[in-house]
């Protein structure tokens, strides 16, 4: 499945002119509990025209957050522990804590100029952990506050569905409906 969200990925980032930031996945390690959230992805419109194209600029997607802390390292380690109790895969998008800057950021020498030394989020759908910033999908949160996302989903029943499943291991998980930019940001 990993292969197919960078696939539609990639199809999305060059249709808008940009290069896709570098991806790394890292792949869970057989968990003893084989319970595990499905995500379908749905490939984008291929009969859109430019003038339909301001209205696809925003998506409703569903995004599930285990927990949320001020505390990257605190939430780096229960990632890998969901990571290895539901083998849910990690996706760090090329993004590491960097903290001379304080951030969750692409290495200064990334391939995307653009963005290279600073946050660029998870924007579209999939089952992945990875670590964001709150505020980028609801808007009353920190700015430093930091989300342990399990995945972002297309409909509110598979969000619901994943949320059933995190919750056998993380009380304080949650769900958000999130009004997410999707367009080019570049």
């Amino acid at each position: 499945m990993n292969s197919r969200i960078l696939t539609i990925l990639t199809f999305i980032l060059t249709a808008c002119g940009a290069t896709p930031i570098g991806s790394s996945a890292i792949e869970a390690p057989p968990a003893k509990n084989n319970t595990t959230a499905i995500v379908q992805i749905q490939s984008p419109d291929d009969h859109s025209s430019p003038s339909d194209s301001a209205g696809q600029d925003m998506a409703t997607y569903y995004v599930v957050v285990a927990d949320t802390s001020l505390d990257y390292n605190f939430l780096h380690k229960k990632m890998f522990k969901l990571n290895r109790q539901f083998r849910i895969p990690i996706d760090t998008m090329g993004r590491f804590y960097n903290k001379a800057k304080n951030l969750i950021a692409l290495p200064d020498n990334d391939d995307d100029e653009i963005y290279a030394g600073d946050y660029y989020p998870r924007r579209y759908p999939a089952e992945n952990l990875s670590l964001e910033y709150l505020d980028f999908y609801q808007g009353r949160a920190g700015k430093k506050t930091i989300a342990l996302v399990t995945g972002i989903y297309e409909t509110e029943t598979g969000a619901d569905s994943a949320l059933r499943v995190i919750q056998q291991a993380e009380r304080k998980v949650f769900k958000i409906k999130s009004e997410i930019y999707i367009g080019c940001m570049h």
